[in-house]
Protein backbone atom coordinates (compact mmCIF):
# COMPACT_ATOMS: atom_id res chain seq x y z
CA UNK A 1 0.00 0.00 0.00
CA UNK A 2 2.58 2.26 0.99
CA UNK A 3 5.12 1.55 -1.64
CA UNK A 4 1.63 2.37 -4.36
CA UNK A 5 1.50 5.88 -2.68
CA UNK A 6 5.08 6.32 -2.73
CA UNK A 7 4.64 6.42 -6.61
CA UNK A 8 1.31 8.61 -6.48
CA UNK A 9 3.06 11.23 -4.55
CA UNK A 10 5.96 11.68 -7.55
CA UNK A 11 4.96 14.95 -10.08
CA UNK A 12 2.58 16.19 -7.44
CA UNK A 13 2.58 19.58 -5.87
CA UNK A 14 3.38 19.81 -2.46
CA UNK A 15 0.11 20.57 -1.09
CA UNK A 16 -1.17 17.39 -2.84
CA UNK A 17 1.32 15.35 -1.34
CA UNK A 18 0.43 16.08 1.86
CA UNK A 19 -3.30 15.40 1.11
CA UNK A 20 -2.11 11.90 0.19
CA UNK A 21 -0.62 11.06 3.54
CA UNK A 22 -3.22 12.72 5.62
CA UNK A 23 -5.65 10.20 3.74
CA UNK A 24 -3.19 7.85 4.23
CA UNK A 25 -2.94 7.96 7.68
CA UNK A 26 -6.84 8.08 8.14
CA UNK A 27 -6.72 4.58 6.11
CA UNK A 28 -4.20 3.32 8.35
CA UNK A 29 -6.46 4.12 11.38
CA UNK A 30 -9.91 2.97 9.71
CA UNK A 31 -7.87 -0.22 9.01
CA UNK A 32 -7.55 -0.63 12.60
CA UNK A 33 -10.71 -2.25 13.07
CA UNK A 34 -10.54 -4.51 10.54
CA UNK A 35 -9.63 -7.87 11.22
CA UNK A 36 -6.21 -9.31 9.79
CA UNK A 37 -5.72 -5.60 8.50
CA UNK A 38 -5.27 -4.09 12.18
CA UNK A 39 -2.31 -5.71 12.55
CA UNK A 40 -0.47 -4.12 9.52
CA UNK A 41 -2.15 -0.76 10.24
CA UNK A 42 -0.77 -0.33 13.41
CA UNK A 43 2.59 -1.58 12.11
CA UNK A 44 2.39 1.25 9.50
CA UNK A 45 0.51 4.20 11.34
CA UNK A 46 3.63 6.02 12.47
CA UNK A 47 4.74 6.66 8.81
CA UNK A 48 2.78 8.99 7.79
CA UNK A 49 3.00 11.28 10.65
CA UNK A 50 6.74 11.12 10.06
CA UNK A 51 6.55 12.22 6.39
CA UNK A 52 3.73 14.73 7.14
CA UNK A 53 5.66 16.17 9.66
CA UNK A 54 9.68 15.86 8.54
CA UNK A 55 8.10 17.80 5.34
CA UNK A 56 5.50 20.47 6.56
CA UNK A 57 5.82 23.09 9.46
CA UNK A 58 4.57 22.58 12.72
CA UNK A 59 1.12 24.46 12.11
CA UNK A 60 0.42 22.86 8.70
CA UNK A 61 1.13 19.56 10.38
CA UNK A 62 -1.21 20.61 12.70
CA UNK A 63 -4.12 21.40 9.67
CA UNK A 64 -3.47 17.99 8.48
CA UNK A 65 -3.55 16.09 11.44
CA UNK A 66 -7.11 17.53 13.25
CA UNK A 67 -9.78 17.03 9.91
CA UNK A 68 -8.15 13.06 9.79
CA UNK A 69 -8.32 12.42 13.68
CA UNK A 70 -12.08 14.50 13.80
CA UNK A 71 -13.02 11.93 11.07
CA UNK A 72 -11.95 8.86 12.65
CA UNK A 73 -13.58 9.93 15.77
CA UNK A 74 -16.64 10.24 13.91
CA UNK A 75 -16.58 6.71 12.10
CA UNK A 76 -15.12 4.80 15.19
CA UNK A 77 -15.37 6.55 17.99
CA UNK A 78 -13.49 9.52 20.37
CA UNK A 79 -11.89 5.85 21.44
CA UNK A 80 -9.95 6.03 18.57
CA UNK A 81 -7.37 9.01 19.51
CA UNK A 82 -6.03 7.42 21.99
CA UNK A 83 -4.48 4.86 19.45
CA UNK A 84 -3.65 8.42 17.44
CA UNK A 85 -2.37 10.20 19.71
CA UNK A 86 0.08 7.75 21.16
CA UNK A 87 1.83 7.13 18.25
CA UNK A 88 1.61 10.86 17.79
CA UNK A 89 4.56 11.50 19.77
CA UNK A 90 7.05 9.05 18.58
CA UNK A 91 6.46 10.35 15.17
CA UNK A 92 6.78 14.42 15.81
CA UNK A 93 10.45 12.82 17.28
CA UNK A 94 11.35 10.82 14.17
CA UNK A 95 10.68 13.96 12.13
CA UNK A 96 12.17 16.84 14.12
CA UNK A 97 15.19 14.34 14.04
CA UNK A 98 15.35 14.33 10.35
CA UNK A 99 14.60 18.00 9.58
CA UNK A 100 17.76 18.14 11.60
CA UNK A 101 19.61 15.63 9.59
CA UNK A 102 20.56 13.88 12.76
CA UNK A 103 22.34 9.93 12.11
CA UNK A 104 20.16 7.06 11.79
CA UNK A 105 21.57 5.13 15.29
CA UNK A 106 20.21 8.81 16.90
CA UNK A 107 17.13 8.55 15.19
CA UNK A 108 16.85 5.11 16.07
CA UNK A 109 17.91 5.69 19.97
CA UNK A 110 15.62 8.33 20.09
CA UNK A 111 12.38 7.11 18.82
CA UNK A 112 12.73 3.90 20.87
CA UNK A 113 12.55 5.86 23.69
CA UNK A 114 10.23 8.22 23.16
CA UNK A 115 7.71 4.72 22.14
CA UNK A 116 9.23 2.61 25.24
CA UNK A 117 8.20 5.75 27.23
CA UNK A 118 4.67 6.45 26.08
CA UNK A 119 4.25 2.38 27.07
CA UNK A 120 5.37 2.85 30.37
CA UNK A 121 3.35 5.62 31.03
CA UNK A 122 0.24 3.79 29.19
CA UNK A 123 0.96 0.89 31.81
CA UNK A 124 0.62 3.61 34.64
CA UNK A 125 -2.70 5.07 33.04
CA UNK A 126 -4.40 2.00 32.90
CA UNK A 127 -2.84 0.71 36.15
CA UNK A 128 -3.82 4.13 38.32
CA UNK A 129 -6.20 6.18 36.67
CA UNK A 130 -8.25 4.14 34.66
CA UNK A 131 -8.53 1.32 37.29
CA UNK A 132 -7.70 -1.37 34.72
CA UNK A 133 -4.76 -3.38 35.51
CA UNK A 134 -3.36 -5.32 32.80
CA UNK A 135 -1.41 -7.36 35.38
CA UNK A 136 -4.97 -8.69 36.71
CA UNK A 137 -5.98 -9.13 33.03
CA UNK A 138 -2.83 -10.93 32.12
CA UNK A 139 -3.69 -13.72 35.45
CA UNK A 140 -7.18 -13.88 34.07
CA UNK A 141 -6.68 -15.06 30.54
CA UNK A 142 -3.82 -17.83 31.63
CA UNK A 143 -5.80 -19.22 34.72
CA UNK A 144 -8.82 -19.78 32.07
CA UNK A 145 -6.57 -20.60 29.60
CA UNK A 146 -5.22 -23.46 32.14
CA UNK A 147 -8.95 -24.44 33.54
CA UNK A 148 -9.98 -25.19 29.52
CA UNK A 149 -6.96 -26.99 28.83
CA UNK A 150 -7.37 -29.15 32.47
CA UNK A 151 -11.21 -29.31 31.68
CA UNK A 152 -10.17 -31.59 28.24
CA UNK A 153 -7.42 -33.24 29.89
CA UNK A 154 -4.96 -31.63 28.05
CA UNK A 155 -2.87 -30.64 30.47
CA UNK A 156 -0.48 -33.10 31.96
CA UNK A 157 -1.07 -34.90 35.25
CA UNK A 158 1.64 -33.22 37.47
CA UNK A 159 0.80 -29.41 36.47
CA UNK A 160 -0.79 -28.04 39.43
CA UNK A 161 -2.02 -24.41 40.56
CA UNK A 162 1.78 -23.86 41.69
CA UNK A 163 3.30 -24.03 38.05
CA UNK A 164 0.19 -21.89 36.97
CA UNK A 165 1.57 -19.23 39.14
CA UNK A 166 4.83 -19.49 38.00
CA UNK A 167 4.15 -18.69 34.52
CA UNK A 168 2.10 -16.02 35.16
CA UNK A 169 4.90 -14.58 37.34
CA UNK A 170 7.17 -15.17 34.43
CA UNK A 171 4.94 -13.35 31.97
CA UNK A 172 4.78 -10.74 34.00
CA UNK A 173 8.10 -10.39 35.10
CA UNK A 174 8.56 -10.46 30.76
CA UNK A 175 6.94 -6.87 30.32
CA UNK A 176 9.87 -4.65 30.05
CA UNK A 177 11.57 -6.94 27.72
CA UNK A 178 8.15 -7.38 25.49
CA UNK A 179 7.75 -2.97 25.71
CA UNK A 180 11.93 -3.02 24.30
CA UNK A 181 11.11 -5.32 21.70
CA UNK A 182 7.96 -3.50 20.52
CA UNK A 183 9.68 -0.29 20.92
CA UNK A 184 12.66 -1.71 18.58
CA UNK A 185 10.33 -2.88 16.05
CA UNK A 186 8.32 0.19 15.69
CA UNK A 187 11.17 2.42 15.60
CA UNK A 188 13.09 -0.18 12.68
CA UNK A 189 10.08 -0.40 10.70
CA UNK A 190 9.00 3.06 10.81
CA UNK A 191 12.58 4.04 9.31
CA UNK A 192 13.36 1.90 7.47
CA UNK A 193 10.15 2.74 5.56
CA UNK A 194 10.39 6.85 6.31
CA UNK A 195 13.86 7.34 5.23
CA UNK A 196 13.32 5.90 1.87
CA UNK A 197 10.04 7.58 1.21
CA UNK A 198 11.55 10.55 2.04
CA UNK A 199 14.73 9.90 0.25
CA UNK A 200 12.87 9.49 -3.21
CA UNK A 201 12.55 12.38 -5.47
CA UNK A 202 9.57 12.98 -5.07
CA UNK A 203 11.11 15.06 -1.09
CA UNK A 204 14.68 14.13 -1.79
CA UNK A 205 16.00 15.09 1.82
CA UNK A 206 18.90 12.98 1.50
CA UNK A 207 18.58 11.13 5.02
CA UNK A 208 21.75 9.17 6.17
CA UNK A 209 21.19 5.90 6.47
CA UNK A 210 22.34 3.25 9.14
CA UNK A 211 25.60 0.93 8.55
CA UNK A 212 24.99 -2.12 6.47
CA UNK A 213 24.45 -5.10 7.08
CA UNK A 214 27.80 -6.61 6.68
CA UNK A 215 29.27 -3.99 8.96
CA UNK A 216 27.12 -4.34 12.36
CA UNK A 217 29.81 -5.00 14.77
CA UNK A 218 28.95 -5.21 18.54
CA UNK A 219 31.54 -4.50 21.15
CA UNK A 220 33.55 -7.33 22.98
CA UNK A 221 32.73 -6.10 26.17
CA UNK A 222 29.27 -7.24 25.60
CA UNK A 223 30.55 -10.68 25.34
CA UNK A 224 31.63 -10.80 28.68
CA UNK A 225 28.48 -8.93 29.94
CA UNK A 226 26.99 -11.76 27.99
CA UNK A 227 28.87 -14.63 29.25
CA UNK A 228 28.38 -13.40 33.28
CA UNK A 229 24.64 -13.22 32.81
CA UNK A 230 24.50 -16.21 31.41
CA UNK A 231 26.32 -18.15 34.15
CA UNK A 232 24.17 -16.44 36.56
CA UNK A 233 21.27 -17.56 34.40
CA UNK A 234 22.29 -21.01 35.36
CA UNK A 235 22.04 -20.70 39.00
CA UNK A 236 19.75 -18.41 40.08
CA UNK A 237 16.02 -19.99 40.69
CA UNK A 238 13.35 -17.90 38.28
CA UNK A 239 10.91 -18.57 41.05
CA UNK A 240 12.11 -15.98 43.34
CA UNK A 241 11.08 -12.76 43.13
CA UNK A 242 13.76 -10.76 44.11
CA UNK A 243 15.51 -8.15 41.35
CA UNK A 244 17.96 -10.13 40.10
CA UNK A 245 15.84 -13.23 39.18
CA UNK A 246 13.60 -10.66 37.28
CA UNK A 247 17.09 -8.62 35.71
CA UNK A 248 18.34 -12.25 34.06
CA UNK A 249 14.42 -12.86 32.74
CA UNK A 250 14.64 -9.99 31.12
CA UNK A 251 18.29 -9.38 29.73
CA UNK A 252 18.69 -13.03 28.44
CA UNK A 253 16.47 -12.35 25.28
CA UNK A 254 17.63 -8.79 24.74
CA UNK A 255 20.98 -10.23 24.68
CA UNK A 256 20.17 -13.10 22.50
CA UNK A 257 18.34 -10.93 20.10
CA UNK A 258 21.68 -8.47 20.00
CA UNK A 259 23.64 -11.70 18.84
CA UNK A 260 21.28 -12.98 16.79
CA UNK A 261 21.09 -9.20 14.37
CA UNK A 262 25.24 -9.79 15.12
CA UNK A 263 25.09 -13.49 13.28
CA UNK A 264 22.77 -11.87 10.57
CA UNK A 265 25.42 -9.46 10.05
CA UNK A 266 27.85 -12.02 10.23
CA UNK A 267 25.97 -13.81 7.22
CA UNK A 268 25.73 -10.67 4.92
CA UNK A 269 29.49 -10.36 5.91
CA UNK A 270 30.32 -13.87 4.45
CA UNK A 271 27.40 -12.85 1.26
CA UNK A 272 29.40 -9.78 0.35
CA UNK A 273 32.94 -11.41 0.44
CA UNK A 274 32.33 -14.76 -1.24
CA UNK A 275 29.72 -12.88 -4.00
CA UNK A 276 26.37 -14.25 -2.93
CA UNK A 277 23.00 -12.95 -4.35
CA UNK A 278 21.42 -10.87 -1.92
CA UNK A 279 18.62 -13.34 -0.88
CA UNK A 280 21.14 -16.08 0.22
CA UNK A 281 21.58 -14.30 3.87
CA UNK A 282 18.08 -12.59 4.19
CA UNK A 283 17.33 -16.70 3.85
CA UNK A 284 19.86 -17.33 6.65
CA UNK A 285 18.70 -14.55 8.71
CA UNK A 286 14.91 -16.02 9.10
CA UNK A 287 16.30 -19.45 11.40
CA UNK A 288 18.75 -17.26 13.40
CA UNK A 289 16.40 -14.75 14.50
CA UNK A 290 13.86 -17.31 14.96
CA UNK A 291 15.93 -19.44 17.12
CA UNK A 292 17.37 -18.03 19.18
CA UNK A 293 20.43 -20.67 20.45
CA UNK A 294 21.69 -19.89 17.07
CA UNK A 295 22.99 -16.43 18.09
CA UNK A 296 25.46 -18.17 19.57
CA UNK A 297 27.26 -17.23 16.24
CA UNK A 298 26.96 -13.87 16.55
CA UNK A 299 28.62 -14.52 20.06
CA UNK A 300 32.01 -16.23 18.22
CA UNK A 301 31.65 -12.99 15.75
CA UNK A 302 32.06 -10.65 18.44
CA UNK A 303 34.61 -12.52 20.65
CA UNK A 304 36.94 -13.64 17.90
CA UNK A 305 38.25 -12.27 14.76
CA UNK A 306 36.99 -14.91 12.62
CA UNK A 307 35.70 -12.68 9.60
CA UNK A 308 39.58 -12.52 8.87
CA UNK A 309 38.75 -15.91 7.74
CA UNK A 310 36.77 -14.68 4.87
CA UNK A 311 38.18 -11.41 3.78
CA UNK A 312 39.17 -12.21 -0.49
CA UNK A 313 42.91 -12.66 -0.76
Amino acid sequence: MLMIMRAEVKGLKPGLKSVLWSGAALLLILLLAVPGLNLLSVLLLMVPYVVLFSTLSARSFLLHLVPVWVIAAIVMGPGILIVALFFLIPSIVMGQLYKRKEPASRVLRMTFVAVLALLLLELIVFEYILNLSIFDQMRTVVRDMVSDLRSNNLLPAVWTDDYTDLMIRMMINSIPVAFMMIAFMYSVVTHFIARRILNAKAYGMELPGTPEAKDWKLPRSLVVFYLIVYVLDLFVSVESSSFLPIALINLMPLLRLAFAIQAVGFFFFIAHERGWHKVVPVLIAIPVLLFPPLSIIGVLDAAFPIRKSFKKT
